[in-house]
C-alpha cells in the first residue's frame, strides 16, 4: 500500500471535507486526519467534468497519483 502524507492547516481540512462529500473517495479518520482513496477521487473527478479538481485547488503540493491513498494531517 503506497501512501503520500501531506500536511494541511485546520482550514484546508475544512474546505476539503466540504470540497468532496462522498464518503468513498474522502473520508476522516479516527485521529482528524482526511484519507482520500486516490483511484475513486480519479473517478468522482470524472464524473464532475473538466476543470473539477478540488483537492488539486486547495492543496498546495503536487499530488502523486501512482499513491493508494494520500494522508491529509
Amino acid at each position: 500500500m503506497s501512501i503520500q502524507e501531506i500536511s494541511v492547516s485546520n482550514n484546508q481540512k475544512k474546505s476539503l471535507l466540504k470540497a468532496v462529500k462522498d464518503q468513498q473517495v474522502l473520508f476522516q479518520d479516527d485521529n482528524g486526519d482526511l484519507v482520500v482513496n486516490v483511484e475513486a477521487y480519479e473517478e468522482w473527478k470524472e464524473l464532475k467534468g473538466k476543470g473539477s479538481d478540488p483537492i488539486e485547488e486547495i492543496v498546495e503540493e503536487a499530488l502523486d497519483y501512482d499513491s493508494e491513498y494520500f494522508v491529509f494531517s
